[in-house]
């Protein structure tokens, strides 16, 4: 019996296989017969065989998604489990009653006075003031209490459960409304007052409204240290030539107005005449109440037994206490509010920005901040950089791509390669076992075309433009950065004003000393707790970019496997049907695997996105990290690495690891035993990366869209066909917002990964595909539109945060920069053909004048076609006079004493490509280097409003400290005055 994979001929009647009855043609023979009978047993074991490989790798993907949902639902039932945590405390409330205090203390409860300057605590059974229920006033429009005069900062939704409800379900809902009782007591105690309204739509739906009075919100703004005015900017406004260019595509300023620019300083309530208030009502912009009324929120207990406070408005939510809390919108986004004190910022928004007739404007971003706040602001801000710095390096690009278009006829390989007199003698050795074919060069003229487009001298002067573009990006971004931070207050955000997450404040349970200030503070872990969270975390995310890692090696499977059965019936079907003649040129076994398994991988990369959410989530909220962007610089980490190797490992493998180890035709080299290594395409590797991108691109961008457009807007038309129950109801604005789609607990988070991973696909691998920034600046002015849109229009407003810059973004980007110019270097030297090409023309073309003529000729070695093996032999006659073939690669032709060994022109080249990316590299690095350096990061202009700023703080802190001490020192200087007066008065006497 043949050892061999494939069956021999030698081997076939070892099997009992019959041959084929005979034909009723004359000529037909039993010869014929036999070869006919051991054609078809091979095609029967050949595809038997493929069949094998194609199941194996089915399989292997299957296993890999049952572990994925394995894991999806072990962290989906451990989530639930932490979700339904107030579900069991509200069951067994009652047999906690027993515990003391410090049991309960291990429960995650602790005492947090210090944080909320106006809590005052009732005596112990004392009842919970009761919140007051009033009707609705009819006023739709309407964004204050009742009495129209205070202003609603929040509001909550609740279910009220009682009604046609079981009797345990009954006993639940009654400790519900304990917990809600107890919590609205507590906001009250806290100076928060509150106002109850039932739905007008469903009776069981009851909205909570909170005010934040005056003196509550400066304790608050005090304990934020927020930012406020205290007097007008009297530095002059820098004026540029860009400005002037900008300022015909920004919204008209009788529309929006201008805001007043103000030097600030953190507010201090006992300093509270040195802040600029014209308006107490308008002191606090309603941005600023919302954030703080969510603070005061999120800190207001729920259940208080003696000193001991549980707390945390997430544990409500969860629990079910609350469906949910949001700030109201101003007005209808496509309508003005009827109430004249309403600035209907919402629908200046919509017009002015969301809508896609405002496509060609500069987007408002003042205006952005003061309704989303800073957070929001900042993301709007780097997406509107980032897209102006596409534009420049899309114009480029597509210059690029126009000149290799218009070359592609010109090129010298290419008019080789095409020539009947020369590509059309070239015959090529097969590229696969037994059933491939020998085959001409000159049917690659296409792809050796198309190749001249991509692979020419002007990718080379794109992929250093683009190296020094990101470096220009980034410094500019960061000097934009510091104007915005400077303009909106958030210079000394994360120093001064972030606090604690609610979920680490209830957990912190382990005493330490702080490295800081030497006294005893509580943590919620210990070092050796948290070395093993963080420990558990690591290895997560290791596991899980193995298993992607894992995936890329099944497409690898799919390629090898499909690539034989595409060499097998591709051209055999062009041959049978005629009218599909004219694409033989274009579609290959190569084109075709390519395309389908980029289809595969970009399914399963979707697949494994959704599902390592939810797991990235949960190792994040076990690490508990202690601030909120803390947790998610972390969680951005781990998203970022999973994505990383996600979408770029299909991309890495095409332009560094196919075709690179293939052996030659009479010793392949084989993956998994039996699969032979697969070759690049007749045009090169560098076509297949360009098409893998340019799906993964599109695909992505297009599967966003359908995600962020259509899902919330059915959701929400669904929503209100369920709720609406008759058209001539008046809806108060916050039923209205209620029945709009709610904002994800990671925000931002999303938004952000979309738009970094599409850095990496313009910057990484723009050497293959120039028109990625044109594709990129493309999507972005949609994508702009689009998130403005949904934001406004499709969702409840968000609760305002600060965000003093981009957070863990920054230091991805900058390492993404810096991985760019590795991969662009090593992509030409590697994976494209200009090297070998440049190698030629001037140590190998030969004669006193340099030529790329013959360059074909030389890049092709000689293969005898008497030492192919008995395994890889082909088997069609139908070139019976064929001594020799080629193969793309440098080696020794067989008559050599080194046969098939490497030749003198692969060192060469070798040389040449290591050489290019060593100094390619340093000199794209020393010029970054130079930029980041020339570049300031803060403009002059700034650093003096800086300085002024300081300088106006200071003499104000100082005059308000002198006019204090006078007013103290003033009873004993009048006491001392009154004492010297005495003595001459009696001396006169």
């Amino acid at each position: 019996m043949c050892s061999n994979k494939l069956l021999c001929n030698n081997c076939l009647p070892a099997y009992n296989i019959l041959p084929l009855k005979p034909s009723s043609d004359p000529t037909y023979t039993h010869s014929d017969s036999a070869s006919s009978g051991r054609q078809w047993k091979l095609h029967r074991i050949l595809f038997g065989h493929i069949l094998y490989c194609c199941c194996a790798s089915v399989l292997y993907q299957l296993l890999l998604l049952s572990v994925t949902c394995y894991s999806s639902v072990l962290c989906r039932v451990l989530r639930m489990s932490a979700a339904e945590e107030d579900i069991h405390e509200l069951d067994s409330e009652t047999e906690n009653d027993g515990l003391n205090d410090v049991e309960m203390c291990l429960m995650s409860e602790v005492d947090y006075s210090e944080q909320v300057p106006t809590y005052k605590s009732r005596p112990d059974g004392e009842a919970a003031p009761k919140v007051k229920q009033v009707d609705f006033n009819g006023n739709p429009d309407s964004l204050f209490f009742n009495d129209g005069m205070r202003r609603i900062d929040l509001v909550l939704v609740y279910e009220d459960e009682s009604r046609n409800a079981s009797e345990k379900k009954c006993s639940v809902y009654r400790r519900k409304q304990k917990r809600r009782e107890c919590f609205e007591g507590s906001l009250m105690d806290f100076g928060v007052e509150l106002e109850a309204t039932q739905s007008v739509i469903d009776e069981k739906m009851f909205y909570v409204k909170l005010h934040m009075p005056f003196e509550t919100l400066c304790s608050y703004a005090e304990v934020l240290h927020i930012r406020l005015p205290i007097q007008l900017n009297d530095l002059a406004p820098e004026s540029s030539g860009h400005n002037c260019i900008t300022k015909h595509f920004y919204p008209s300023e009788d529309v929006i107005p201008k805001e007043a620019n103000y030097f600030t300083a953190p507010f201090r309530k006992d300093q509270l005449n040195r802040f600029c208030i014209k308006d107490r009502d308008q002191f606090f912009t309603p941005a600023m109440r919302s954030r703080m009324a969510y603070y005061v929120l999120n800190r207001a207990p729920y259940d208080v037994k003696g000193n001991v406070k549980k707390y945390g408005f997430s544990k409500l939510l969860n629990g079910g206490v609350y469906k949910d809390a949001y700030p109201l919108h101003d007005c209808r986004f496509n309508v003005k509010s009827k109430e004249p004190s309403c600035p209907n910022e919402r629908f200046l928004l919509y017009n002015e920005w969301a809508n896609p007739k405002s496509f060609y404007k500069m987007q408002p971003l003042n205006l952005i901040r003061k309704y989303f706040g800073e957070k929001i602001g900042i993301y709007f801000a780097w997406l509107g950089f980032y897209t102006v710095m596409l534009s420049l390096a899309a114009a480029v690009g597509l210059g690029c791509f126009i000149y290799g278009y218009r070359t592609r006829e010109s090129s010298t390989w290419s008019k080789e390669v095409c020539d009947p007199e020369v590509g059309g003698q070239i015959v090529m050795c097969p590229q696969c076992d037994k059933r491939c074919p020998y085959w001409r060069l000159n049917i690659t003229c296409e792809s050796s075309k198309r190749l001249c487009v991509f692979d020419n001298y002007g990718t080379l002067v794109f992929a250093v433009f683009m190296s020094v573009w990101v470096t220009l990006f980034l410094e500019f971004w960061k000097r934009y950065q510091a104007v915005l931070e400077h303009d909106w207050d958030t210079v000394e955000f994360l120093q001064q004003e972030e606090q604690p997450r609610p979920e680490y404040e209830a957990k912190c349970i382990h005493d330490r000393i702080n490295p800081i200030t030497k006294s005893n503070e509580k943590v919620p872990y210990t070092a050796c707790g948290k070395c093993m969270r963080v420990s558990c975390g690591v290895s997560t995310v290791l596991f899980w970019i193995l298993l992607i890692i894992a995936s890329v090696v099944g497409v690898i499977v799919y390629r090898l496997g499909m690539f034989l059965v595409f060499s097998t019936k591709l051209r055999a079907d062009m041959n049978e049907h005629k009218e599909l003649e004219p694409f033989k040129e274009y579609v290959t076994p190569q084109m075709a695997t390519s395309i389908t398994a980029s289809i595969i991988s970009f399914i399963i990369i979707m697949i494994l996105n959704n599902v390592y959410e939810k797991v990235a989530i949960w190792i994040t909220d076990f690490e508990l990290p202690r601030t909120k962007t803390e947790y998610e610089n972390s969680l951005t980490l781990k998203m970022f690495l999973f994505q990383f190797v996600n979408y770029y490992s299909s991309c890495f493998y095409i332009a560094f690891f196919k075709g690179k180890l293939v052996g030659y035709p009479g010793q392949p080299v084989y993956w998994f035993w039996d699969l032979r290594n697969e070759e690049c395409d007749p045009g090169g590797c560098l076509t297949e990366l360009t098409t893998q991108l340019s799906i993964i691109m599109t695909g992505k961008a297009v599967w966003n869209n359908i995600q962020e457009v259509l899902l919330p807007w059915l959701k929400n038309v669904i929503f209100r066909r369920c709720t609406q129950v008759g058209s001539e109801k008046v809806i108060p604005r916050w039923e209205q917002d209620y029945q709009l789609q709610p904002i994800g607990k990671l925000g931002l988070f999303y938004e952000y990964l979309e738009m970094v991973i599409q850095f990496g696909f313009v910057t990484l691998f723009v050497a293959s595909f120039p028109l990625a920034p044109l594709l990129a600046l493309i999507n972005n002015l949609c994508e702009i539109r689009v998130d403005a849109w949904k934001i406004t229009t499709q969702f409840r407003r968000i609760v305002p945060e600060k965000a003093q810059d981009i957070g863990a973004w920054q230091p991805i980007l900058h390492g993404v920069a810096i991985l760019a110019v590795a991969t662009n270097a090593a992509i030409i030297a590697f994976t494209s053909d200009m090297i070998p090409r440049l190698t030629y023309y001037w140590a190998f073309s030969g004669g006193s004048e340099h030529t790329m003529t013959g360059f074909i000729n030389s890049s092709l070695s000689v293969f005898n076609v008497s030492d192919f093996s008995e395994i890889s032999k082909p088997e069609n006659e139908t070139w019976p006079n064929i001594t020799t073939c080629r193969y793309r690669d440098f080696r020794n032709p067989p008559n050599h004493h080194n046969a098939y060994e490497f030749n003198i022109y692969y060192w060469h080249v070798i040389a040449a490509k290591l050489a290019f990316m060593i100094v390619v590299e340093h000199i794209v690095y020393f010029t970054k280097f130079i930029l980041s350096y020339i570049i300031p990061d803060v403009p002059e202009a700034l650093k003096e409003q800086i300085k002024r700023e300081r300088y106006l703080t200071q003499k104000d802190l100082h005059e308000t400290n002198m006019k204090r001490l006078k007013e103290l020192m003033k009873p004993v200087t009048e006491k001392l005055h009154n004492e010297v007066e005495e003595p001459e008065l009696d001396l006169k006497l």
